[in-house]
């Protein structure tokens, strides 16, 4: 009897084992399939500014993969030009300006900002020629002036194209803050890089730059100045912003948080660890041209400001909107209620 009992509990035993083995080896395949799964690929429009640092250091260090991503990096010139190729269906995810977003919602492109990654990036730098005319207690206006009497012709100011945060924000330094007299000064629109070139050669006067801009040209022109920070020229300036094609997010809510996760430990990160940071943007912007060390100067500049936070500059941005409309750049105000979703970033906050 008591070897009947024994057999049949050792049965049992093994009959509950191989239940238990078959159901974790189902779970395990689930997962190991979950895995496996090829991570979706993400359309990424970037302007090579070091404000898109996050999205560079999430990338290299295999954030986006972590999260199912496949992010395919493309650069552009301008915010205005990107756009142009969300208007296409050629680019899932927005990273520059918001200012073009207001456009591209005119146009009826559904986009999500679901983050932002700095704010208050464009500063006003002065080449040597115009520099010299900034002098203590004179103001910038009367500046200008002595500019264009001196040398016969108004200062030429390079910035990237209208509807552009650089060129929105330059011209409300221009006509809002300092009160320059439009005869005194031309806005030229070219390129990012175009207008750092400008600035270094002498081809204009001066211009709105963003980092590393900023530490490049003043490192190698001694007469060049920062005349006007971020704050200063435009208030809480609305800087650059991850934003989201709307069919795209529906598609992927849980890879566009992953994304937005990244993005926000990627902030953290630059803030925390430049050093660590350095050779990540470096590799995305340096071209050969920059090394780590001016990297590093650069995100210690008062340029440099990092936010993940896109809930700091909605009311910003409702202004920045406004004056485009005054300037030309929008035919009318065009309701944000819809633009910003910060749900994403608030869950990521959490965690």
């Amino acid at each position: 009897m008591q070897s009947f009992l024994a057999r049949e509990y050792s049965l049992s035993i093994m009959s509950s084992f191989n239940r238990r083995s078959f159901l974790a080896a189902a779970a395990f395949g689930s997962v190991s399939s979950a895995w496996a799964q090829a991570p979706v690929p993400v359309r990424v429009g970037v302007i090579p500014i070091l404000a898109a640092s996050p999205i560079f250091v999430a990338d290299r260090e295999g954030w986006f993969r972590a999260a199912g991503l496949d992010a395919r990096i493309t650069t552009f010139e301008s915010g205005p030009n990107m756009i142009q190729a969300l208007a296409s269906g050629t680019l899932d995810v927005y990273v520059a300006g918001v200012a073009p977003l207001g456009v591209a919602r005119s146009r009826g492109i559904d986009v999500k900002v679901v983050a932002a990654t700095a704010i208050e990036e464009n500063v006003f730098v002065a080449g040597p020629r115009l520099a010299r005319f900034f002098e203590p207690g004179v103001a910038k206006a009367e500046a200008f002036r002595r500019f264009r009497a001196a040398t016969g012709q108004p200062a030429r100011l390079a910035t990237q194209p209208l509807g552009s945060v650089p060129n929105t924000t330059l011209q409300y330094w221009l006509w809002e803050v300092v009160k320059a007299d439009r005869a005194d000064v031309t806005v030229v629109p070219m390129g990012i890089d175009a207008t750092q070139q400008a600035v270094l050669v002498g081809a204009v006067e001066g211009g709105t730059l963003r980092e590393p801009a900023v530490t490049i040209v003043t490192q190698r022109d001694r007469g060049a100045r920062i005349l006007a920070l971020g704050g200063e020229m435009f208030p809480n300036q609305p800087g650059t912003v991850v934003g989201v094609m709307k069919p795209w997010l529906d598609r992927h809510s849980t890879q566009t948080q992953g994304l937005v996760d990244a993005v926000v430990r990627a902030v953290a990160l630059i803030q925390r660890e430049p050093a660590r940071a350095a050779p990540h943007i470096e590799a995305a912007l340096g071209k050969g041209l920059l090394d780590t060390a001016t990297i590093e100067r650069a995100l210690a500049s008062p340029a440099s400001k990092f936010i993940a936070d896109p809930r700091l500059i909605t009311d910003a941005t409702a202004a920045m909107q406004r004056f485009q409309v005054s300037i030309g750049a929008l035919e009318r105000e065009v309701p944000l209620d819809g633009l910003f979703d910060p749900s994403f970033f608030e869950r990521a906050a959490r965690t």
